[in-house]
């Protein structure tokens, strides 16, 4: 049976962490160089303590340490520039191509940034310029130049030589453009090889040109790519002038990013934070947080403090309460979550929102009523009190309505405000469906009890 990669860096790991001297850690990675994949060196510096990095990272092969230095996070990448010389960085940086500068371009110091710049050479220093003309936000910041651009005059025989040189990864098509450099066409590699004439290659064009918008927002023209079965698509300005082109695989990486993106600021957490980063950086990363929370649940103890001589005459009153809370808490998460998602993929939009919340609203109902009679039977045989099974049965039903339709309308609301919903909606939909139960059920508490 073949060994998981992830096992096998899960064991390079323990390894390194157990070595107690270099020339064990050295011994470690001559047997790692062998086992890992390559996309696996970032992963295993970002998962060491800081004091092992450094006896690992001088055990890379420069090639090895080019692409670890790029696809490692950003937090990771900091703590090692600060470790290694202003000499070391350089010679790293003198290796890397114009789209790993562009890649590591706001993460890095404007010392090492200026000084990789400089190292590109005349061609791809213009490639760079081209892309700061765009936000990173944008699709033109990130196209890739590996590409065959020819002229539409060309003849399809004078084409077909080109293919002799070798395609890079993910060519099926060559772009065509005229003097102006505007996309005219797209030929197909398998047309062109199996094509057999002195004419030029607008025979061949491609009936429909997909192509992106230099200007268009980079999950969504990730999206596209991925949709459209092609490898790479064309990027323009524009002007239809040609830039270069969007790859599959960084569309999966702008995806995968994204995804990464929404599941840490859901938690609160700084999406560049290194596993390893110091106690102090999580610890304020973390903090800010934890700090909005206890705001929203001082709001919650306030609402609470209403209904203070209620909770001093009937006890059980507060016994119940972090059921109440537990239940709509759990319910609006389910939603949320849901919701989110549907934001991310651009499957929720005005139309189907309100069909959307009705439907919502049907699932809290029915698991209301369900959750309300089981918590009402087990609430009467506990405290043998028919009014305070129902008091609870009440607030149960009531708080799941209300975590269904916030579930819904808190994600809506902050999209439309251009705040994140994975950034705050768990802890404001926490904060409604908290003050909603407490409400209720020490309100009813106070009514029917009392």
């Amino acid at each position: 049976m073949l060994e998981n990669p992830i096992d096998k860096l899960s064991l390079v790991i323990d390894d390194i962490l157990i070595a107690e001297r270099t020339q064990e850690i050295a011994q470690v990675m001559l047997t790692a160089n062998e086992t890992l994949a390559p996309e696996q060196f970032a992963l295993l510096i970002e998962a060491l303590p800081q004091d092992k990095r450094l006896s690992v990272w001088s055990t890379y092969p420069e090639a090895m340490q080019r692409a670890a230095f790029v696809d490692m996070g950003q937090g990771t990448r900091t703590s090692l520039i600060q470790a290694l010389s202003d000499e070391e960085c350089f010679e790293l940086l003198a290796q890397l191509d114009v789209d790993e500068v562009i890649e590591i371009a706001e993460e890095i110091p404007s010392r090492l940034l200026k000084y990789a710049i400089k190292n590109l050479d005349d061609s791809q220093r213009k490639l760079y310029q081209q892309a700061q003309q765009f936000s990173v936000d944008e699709v033109g910041h990130w196209v890739d130049y590996n590409y065959v651009r020819i002229s539409e005059k060309l003849k399809i025989t004078s084409a077909q030589l080109l293919l002799q040189k070798g395609l890079s990864s993910y060519t099926e098509d060559f772009y065509a453009v005229n003097k102006a450099g505007v996309l005219t066409g797209t030929v197909a590699i398998n047309a062109l090889i199996q094509s057999d004439g002195e004419s030029t290659l607008k025979t061949l064009f491609s009936a429909e040109i997909i192509r992106l918008n230099a200007n268009e927002e980079l999950t969504t023209a990730a999206e596209t790519v991925i949709l459209s079965g092609k490898m790479s698509l064309p990027v323009v300005d524009e002007n239809e002038h040609f830039l270069g082109r969007f790859t599959v695989e960084t569309a999966y990486q702008v995806k995968q990013e994204s995804q990464t993106e929404q599941m840490t600021t859901a938690a609160g957490l700084s999406t560049d934070e290194d596993l390893f980063s110091s106690v102090r950086t999580s610890a304020k990363n973390r903090g800010i947080w934890l700090g909005i929370n206890l705001l929203t649940a001082f709001l919650a103890s306030w609402f609470i403090g209403f209904f203070e001589a209620t909770l001093q005459q009937v006890v059980a009153l507060a016994v119940l309460m972090p059921v109440v809370a537990s239940m709509g808490g759990v319910s609006g998460s389910q939603t949320l979550t849901v919701i989110v998602r549907g934001l991310a993929l651009g499957q929720i939009t005005e139309q189907n929102r309100k069909v959307l919340l009705r439907k919502e609203l049907k699932v809290g109902g029915v698991n209301g009523i369900i959750w309300s009679i089981v918590i009402g039977a087990i609430t009467y045989f506990w405290f043998n009190s028919l009014e305070l099974s129902f008091v609870i049965a009440l607030a149960i039903l009531l708080n799941l309505l209300t975590a269904s339709a916030s579930g819904v309308m808190i994600p809506a609301l902050l999209n439309k405000l251009n705040i994140d919903p994975a950034l705050s909606g768990a802890v404001i939909l926490t904060t409604v469906t908290d003050i909603v139960g407490f409400v209720v059920f020490l309100g009813l508490g106070s009514l029917l009890l009392l």
